[in-house]
């Protein structure tokens, strides 16, 4: 039987899965919203200007704070990694090929995503032993 694709987990490469750089605010919450299904929960002035985007219990959030987004973004678990690659690249977005990745014993398959703000993404999923 096969799973829902969901997001089961995001962590960040950097500091904070809930603050990764960005220039727009209003552009972020638009294109993750369009091209990961994501959908804003909430928005801030302070400290520093973000909003915080959620699928599948999942929360990802974009600050105005200064930082390199070519240097940034989050490693996402998720299930059904095939349903989701093919959602994601049904919604335009630009895909890297897959790979197997081994991590502390575990072998994952993976793709990457770089956003158009220069953000890359890691999703993966855990093989079945």
């Amino acid at each position: 039987m096969t799973t829902a694709p969901a997001f089961v987990s995001a962590s960040p490469y950097q500091n904070d899965v809930l603050a990764l750089p960005v220039e727009d605010l209003d552009r972020a919450a638009e294109w993750y919203g369009r091209h990961f299904g994501m959908c804003e929960i909430e928005r801030r002035q302070e400290p520093v200007p973000t909003v915080i985007l959620e699928r599948d219990g999942t929360r990802i959030g974009f600050s105005v704070n200064g930082g390199d987004a070519s240097q940034d973004g989050a490693a996402i678990r998720v299930s059904n990694i095939e349903a989701i690659r093919d959602e994601l690249a049904s919604f335009g977005v630009n895909i890297s090929n897959w790979r197997v990745d081994e991590r502390d014993g575990q072998k994952l398959r993976v793709f990457f995503v770089v956003a158009p703000d220069g953000l890359c993404y890691y999703f993966h999923e855990p093989l079945d032993d």
